[in-house]
């Protein structure tokens, strides 16, 4: 809406009297709200009503702002849209058109609730980049129009209003001309496209500046939803599906996404511009179920024994991923007085309960208690009583009683958007640690409590790819962006083994407990069963044309392991000998990785739903959300029959597991991360969530109700997922920093 010159909607007609209410339906006397009328005397009948009590009042659908007692009209409901996690009405970008001296007239629509186009009756000379590029001068990112449409007049309904469904088929038939038209005349003129799709989707069509022939679309201000638009833009501008696209923008360089839409459009131009081919790495053997891969020796050995240098541990990742190997159901944690108690659950969601030594599923979440040492510095909790609650029993929010409280961060000198992995020894003289990659190509081991760097070590390229344990303790496995799947000995960090992949290594491996294989996915669509003892790959399966982002999940009854990739195929494999199960194709990219228990897997995708699976393959519901979900699903034994998760409309949900919403709070922006699931006895043992959104800031919610318990703002995006051990929640954050926070009670 307009906010230079605002004009007040004036009193209401004799008679009648209108009121301006928020989405609880309370009164708001300053602020914004939709306006509601009625009358003792005037009456509005709707539909086949016969008879209305006086006083009723009817929502209009106008969103209004009280200011000094008068009302500003804001805009329709029906044109209020959340759009790249960010609410506002589809009339702002209308009225900043209408501003343009080159603009006669213009209508927005909100196509299949998925692209905004902006139709434009122009005046003489209007040139489509110059009006996209003031546009971008006056509006928010959010408000820029995906496409720009001339029209010569705009069409009207019988009552003169613009005809939306009309416009709607104006711009279908638009994409099918484009389609038609869409035959490039060579190379030179593809490469000039691609670079101004590029700018546009960034935002950057008013930067002069050249493009490098090496910048990567996510380190030039794209993130994974920008990335989905630039590859529809792509393809739009072929005319024709690029299979393996965005995969390529995912990881590559703008010359390398322009050679693999060359390669497919003109094979004989393919030389046309200099580039330096990088030698493909091959894996060792044919392509069938048993092989080696190659891996570097170690220098010195220092004679490993592996079988018989078992450690006790309990190890803790992302969305309440719970692993425990070796030890007594109740042992000491370190510097503390109170044993840690692990839950047994009747039947572990992907550990066979008679292997021995284990306690329970790394997925099934835990139960502990613990305690912490006196907290000097109370946290500042001012931004939590600014929470906007969304639950169906509350409509308010409540004072937060919890705080949180920086106790160290680690400085990796890049990006961090992995999530930690942190493991607890039983033995009191071993502290706990965290692992944790960067972009900067270092991965560190830091000191749970203290915070001090106990090693750190760099690998060949980024590391987005979170840390996994292997079954004995000694080793950490971690994937990077060279294509390589590194195995360091936990205690120092030195290379145990690495295996080779054709390509980026994003996903996060996962270990079998019973058998020890690890799983990992590649972006050259292929995952992996590698044996790290034996230092040799056990099988690989392709993914059917999809790079495998996300990480595999393992089921133990039906011993299954589940992949998804962004191709849109979730895939069940058999753990053992790399077959395929069964599979589904959902038809846009998986970047969630799918979560299982003991009835069910579920799995998030783009398309904005999360799906639900039987273990046999059987679609049993799917719950569906206002944007892109990202957000791995969380499963936890500690709300036994619930699903958490984040989606790009900046809600937190909690549905049940027949697929009812049980609750959803809205964050402050788009919820990338997966959430995590605690309780403590320091917290009055209540059943808490973790969550992040991707603008810095750390919610702690109550996991039954949904009311926030507490926030803490980071300086800087946050892309990783929270994972808490006790009262300390570790987190990595795009200002270069790994963050340790300790929650405590303020004593109110």
């Amino acid at each position: 809406f307009r906010t230079d010159f605002p004009v007040p909607l004036g009193s209401p007609l004799l008679g009648t009297k209108v009121e301006v209410r928020d989405t609880n339906g309370s009164a708001v006397l300053a602020g914004e709200g939709q306006l509601f009328i009625g009358g003792e005397e005037r009456i509005c009948f709707l539909d086949d009503e016969i008879a209305v009590p006086l006083g009723t009042v009817r929502e209009t659908g106008d969103f209004v702002r009280v200011q000094n007692a008068k009302l500003f009209f804001l805009g329709r409901k029906d044109n209020q849209i959340k759009r790249h996690g960010k609410r506002f009405n589809i009339e702002c970008l209308q009225q900043a058109a209408e501003d343009l001296c080159q603009v006669e007239a213009c209508a927005v629509t909100w196509y299949q609730q998925e692209k905004l186009i902006l139709f434009v009756v122009p005046k003489d000379g209007l040139e489509e980049r110059e009006t996209l590029t003031e546009l971008q001068k006056h509006l928010p990112p959010h408000a820029i129009p995906d496409d720009l449409v001339l029209i010569k007049a705009l069409p009207l309904t019988s009552h003169g209003k613009v005809d939306i469904s009309e416009l709607n088929k104006i711009y279908q038939n638009h994409l099918n001309s484009r389609r038609r038209d869409s035959k490039l005349s060579g190379a030179e003129e593809l490469w000039e496209r691609l670079q101004y799709l590029w700018k546009s989707v960034l935002g950057l069509l008013g930067d002069s500046t050249r493009i490098s022939k090496d910048a990567i679309f996510l380190y030039s201000g794209g993130d994974s939803l920008k990335a989905l638009r630039f590859y529809d833009e792509i393809e739009m501008l072929v005319g024709k599906a690029v299979p393996g696209l965005l995969e390529v923008i995912l990881s590559r360089s703008i010359e390398e996404v322009y050679r693999h839409i060359l390669k497919i459009l003109f094979p004989d131009e393919d030389q046309l511009m200099n580039y330096d081919n990088a030698v493909k790495r091959k894996l060792n053997g044919n392509s069938g179920e048993d092989f080696h891969g190659k891996y570097i020796k170690l220098k010195s050995e220092g004679g490993l024994e592996v079988a018989s240098g078992l450690i006790s541990f309990i190890a803790l990742s992302r969305g309440n991923h719970f692993f425990s190997m070796n030890f007594t159901k109740s042992f000491m944690q370190p510097n503390n007085t109170v044993p840690v108690e692990v839950e047994l659950l009747q039947q572990p969601s992907f550990l066979h309960p008679v292997t021995p030594g284990i306690m329970k599923s790394h997925a099934q979440g835990y139960e502990m208690k613990n305690r912490i040492s006196t907290v000097m510095n109370k946290a500042n909790k001012n931004d939590c009583c600014s929470v906007q609650q969304i639950h169906a029993e509350c409509s308010h929010v409540t004072a937060a009683e919890l705080a949180l409280h920086i106790r160290w961060k680690s400085n990796t000198r890049k990006c961090v958007d992995a999530s930690p992995l942190i493991i607890i020894p039983s033995k009191e003289e071993v502290s706990a640690s965290v692992y944790v990659g960067s972009h900067s190509h270092a991965i560190q081991a830091i000191d749970l409590d203290l915070g001090e760097i106990k090693w750190e070590k760099k690998l060949g390229d980024r590391i987005e790819s979170s840390a996994c344990v292997s079954k004995c303790g000694n080793f950490i496995v971690v994937g990077c962006y060279d294509g390589l799947v590194y195995v360091l000995q936990s205690m120092d960090g030195e290379i145990h083994w690495t295996f080779v992949t054709e390509d980026t290594v994003k996903s996060s491996a996962v270990v079998d407990p019973s058998s020890g294989l690890v799983y990992i996915g590649s972006h050259d669509q292929h995952v992996y069963a590698l044996d790290i003892y034996k230092k040799a790959c056990i099988w690989k399966l392709h993914c059917e044309g999809g790079a495998v982002f996300s990480s595999p999940c393992l089921s133990s009854f039906p011993h299954h392991l589940y992949a998804a990739t962004l191709g849109g195929l979730l895939l069940a494999v058999n753990p053992v000998m790399g077959n395929k199960i069964w599979k589904s194709f959902l038809g846009k990219p998986l970047f969630s990785s799918p979560h299982c228990n003991e009835k069910y897997v579920c799995v998030g995708c783009v398309d904005g739903n999360l799906y639900c699976y039987t273990h046999s393959g059987e679609k049993v519901w799917q719950f569906s959300t206002n944007g892109p979900v990202f957000s791995s699903p969380c499963i936890s034994s500690l709300t036994k029959q619930e699903i958490f998760f984040g989606s790009h409309d900046c809600f937190i949900y909690c549905c049940n597991m027949e697929g009812n919403l049980l609750w959803k709070f809205e964050a402050t922006s788009s919820v990338y991360g997966t959430p995590f699931v605690f309780q403590s006895d320091d917290l009055k043992n209540k059943i808490l969530l973790a969550a992040v959104s991707t603008d810095g800031k750390v919610w702690i919610l109550n996991a039954k109700s949904g009311t926030p318990e507490g926030v803490e703002n980071l300086p800087g995006e946050i892309f990783s997922s929270p994972v808490v051990w006790g009262t300390k929640l570790v987190v990595g954050c795009r200002n270069d920093y790994v963050y340790c926070l300790d929650l405590y009670i303020t004593g109110k």
